[in-house]
């Protein structure tokens, strides 16, 4: 079975945005000091297909700041519009014949690309990755943005409830955060607030528990579930997760319309601290920052079950999610010189590396990169990866409609519409059979 090589151990930030304006062909300008060799003496025009939507601004001052390096080339941002998956942009824009030159997906999607991804084994950060990032023995895109995610929470809040200070490494089990929602409860604050995204409970949530299975071969137990083999209703890791996801919901402050609560809900009020917790990613910090500028947040793993020894016991899931492929299929020689130049801008370049650390937010893949992140969620989840509690990226392994399908399917459970022996079988019926 092939399969992403998704072993970033050292291993943010979705809320997307109305999508810009570009084209891919080359402006026909002509160049003054541009760095590369190859494209001196024309002007050449990029398109990079964004799929993090609350980056966009950045990554258009980035952009910017590349280009005022290198004036030979023009690069327009185009970010993934509100409701449509990156595979599914991506998919459209090859099918009008007008494809990025470089693409943003999520890992999981790569591969369905791999005939027009341009081979990247050769370039010089692939040295500098943290781990390797391969799919069939090469090297076909650029692994952006290392990402985590779990419980968030608003410290401040926490503390004032428990009446001192919080160590997450205290929580472990579900009957730790069962304890932990009654006292924040008592305390006259919303433990928690459930959004109800169909991308955070079905790419993110859900595949938690494909992550916790024993062995922490992910790859092998969705390949059981494309062979029908598995059988979740007596899986100990899809019940224990689905135990967790009941409290969750026990507790949940938006549980009379569950649907409604959106990510913009769910950051407000955590950084409003009418809740303490909800669930999502490092990726969600500009917001928080953007209604408290002055909180301070971090992540508590989302207990598996009662088991205190398992891998996924006071371990967050953490990986490379976001790649991003470099087309070959559609883009001149020219074009794709220009990609690989802005590409390594961000990993060598002091300005690149300030603007994917300290601009957009993100933790890099390659270990060259001397910037820590600056926010309180990133340092969370580095203090995570240098204490070696981590699990795999389970997201990374699903394909595009996972979210869209298994989300909706998470929802209904999420709303009471269906049980959780109905909510198995649709998982199971979704996988069976998947290439």
């Amino acid at each position: 079975m092939k399969s992403w090589k998704l072993l970033i151990v050292a291993l943010v930030v979705a809320v997307v945005t109305a999508c810009g304006n570009g084209n891919n062909k080359e402006s026909g300008q002509p160049a003054s000091n541009g760095n590369n060799t190859e494209n001196a003496g024309k002007a050449v025009e990029i398109v990079m297909l964004n799929s993090k939507g609350q980056i966009h601004e950045a990554l258009e001052n980035a952009a910017q700041a590349f280009m005022n390096e290198n004036s030979n080339i023009k690069v327009n941002i185009l970010t993934v519009p509100s409701g449509q998956s990156p595979f599914e942009r991506a998919s459209v824009l090859y099918s009008s014949g007008t494809p990025a030159t470089l693409n943003m997906l999520d890992a999981g999607d790569i591969a369905k690309f791999k005939d027009k991804a341009l081979d990247l084994s050769g370039e010089k950060w692939v040295k500098d990755l943290a781990a390797p990032n391969e799919l069939d023995g090469a090297t076909l895109a650029f692994p952006f943005a290392v990402e985590g995610y779990g419980l968030v929470y608003n410290k401040a809040v926490v503390e004032k409830a428990i009446g001192g200070a919080f160590d997450p490494a205290s929580v472990k089990t579900l009957a730790d955060l069962e304890s932990l929602f009654q006292t924040i409860e008592k305390s006259g604050i919303s433990p928690i607030l459930v959004g109800g995204m169909p991308w955070s409970l079905g790419n993110h949530f859900l595949p938690l528990s494909y992550a916790a299975q024993e062995g922490g071969d992910v790859a092998a137990f969705l390949a059981s579930l494309k062979a029908g083999e598995a059988n979740l209703a007596e899986n100990a890791s899809f019940n224990g997760l689905m135990d967790t996801f009941d409290l969750m919901k026990a507790y949940n402050s938006g549980k009379k319309d569950p649907l409604a609560v959106t990510a913009e809900n769910i950051a407000a009020a955590v950084a409003n601290g009418t809740s303490a917790f909800t669930f999502n990613g490092n990726w969600m910090i500009s917001q928080l920052l953007e209604v408290n500028p002055d909180g301070d947040y971090a992540f508590l793993p989302v207990p598996i079950d009662n088991a205190i020894n398992t891998k996924a016991a006071g371990a967050i899931a953490v990986g490379a999610t976001k790649q991003i492929f470099i087309d070959k299929s559609e883009s001149t020689p020219e074009q794709q010189a220009a990609a690989k130049q802005f590409l390594e801008w961000f990993v060598y370049n002091e300005t690149g590396q300030d603007f994917l650390v300290n601009k957009m937010g993100i933790i890099p893949a390659t270990s060259n990169n001397p910037l820590e992140p600056s926010d309180s969620l990133g340092k969370s989840i580095k203090s995570y990866m240098d204490s070696g509690l981590t699990v795999s990226f389970g997201a990374n392994y699903v394909p595009g409609d996972h979210s869209k399908v298994i989300g909706a399917s998470m929802q209904k459970y999420l709303a009471d519409s269906t049980d959780r022996a109905g909510l198995a079988k649709e998982i199971e019926a979704f996988w069976k059979g998947k290439e």
